[in-house]
């Protein structure tokens, strides 16, 4: 475990930690584990919608929850929204058998702090409940991966979808080249050179220049494949 989140347990120390899950072999077993690093910790069990209720209604000074989506009584992402409308000091972080990037994604976007798949060994899920309780978002790192991937491919879809000149041109906005200079340059009028900015920001999806030098910044561009044309 990274030495600074450490030292941020011990400051923290959390005083009670909920955890909401219906398979006990699971729930022993990350319990065995965690009570063994967070010695100071109150440990509250739920197995089902109805036990969680009372002891987020009895508990609601928790430091956190581990939530498991598919507790019985669960409908969906629905526990998870409930929580957060109602109790919303208290941090949520879902431990789930699901790992898919449709549900990470949806659980994030109900407020979740964040996303442990089961399959996640109980050191990193420790190093997660670490995080969340410091104010971080923990997310698994195939998921982040994903997310930057999914993120490049689709900057990089848009930069493709350029015409030869129109990526000219770009590069030459990369270069800070006010419109004059680069019509001068392409030996076409400075208008022209406004009606390909305007077309180059909408296949882009960015307002203006300084959006568009950042949008091929963040693939570090010295070349691209575009459309001829």
């Amino acid at each position: 475990m990274d030495e600074s989140l450490f030292r941020i347990l011990v400051m923290i120390q959390p005083e009670k930690i909920i955890i909401a899950d219906d398979h006990p072999l699971f729930r022993q077993a990350l319990l065995g584990t965690l009570k063994a690093k967070l010695t100071y910790t109150i440990w509250l069990e739920a197995q089902t919608i109805e036990e969680l209720e009372q002891q987020l209604t009895n508990h609601n000074d928790s430091d956190l929850l581990l939530l498991d989506l598919n507790i019985p009584g669960a409908h969906g992402f629905n526990t998870l929204i409930h929580v957060r409308n109602h109790f919303p000091q208290i941090p949520v972080v879902i431990v789930s058998a699901h790992e898919d990037h449709d549900t990470i994604s949806k659980a994030m976007s109900y407020g979740a702090a964040g996303f442990v798949p089961k399959s996640t060994p109980v050191d990193d899920i420790y190093s997660a409940i670490v995080a969340v309780l410091s104010g971080s978002i923990w997310l698994p790192g195939s998921f982040e991966q994903k997310q930057r991937d999914n993120n490049d491919k689709g900057i990089a879809d848009r930069v493709a979808s350029l015409t030869q000149q129109q990526y000219r041109i770009l590069m030459m906005f990369a270069q800070g080249m006010l419109n004059k200079q680069i019509a001068y340059d392409l030996n076409v009028s400075e208008a022209t050179i406004k009606a390909h900015a305007t077309a180059i920001f909408r296949k882009l999806d960015v307002r203006n220049r300084t959006q568009a030098v950042i949008v091929i910044a963040q693939l570090n561009l010295t070349e691209a494949g575009f459309q001829q044309g």
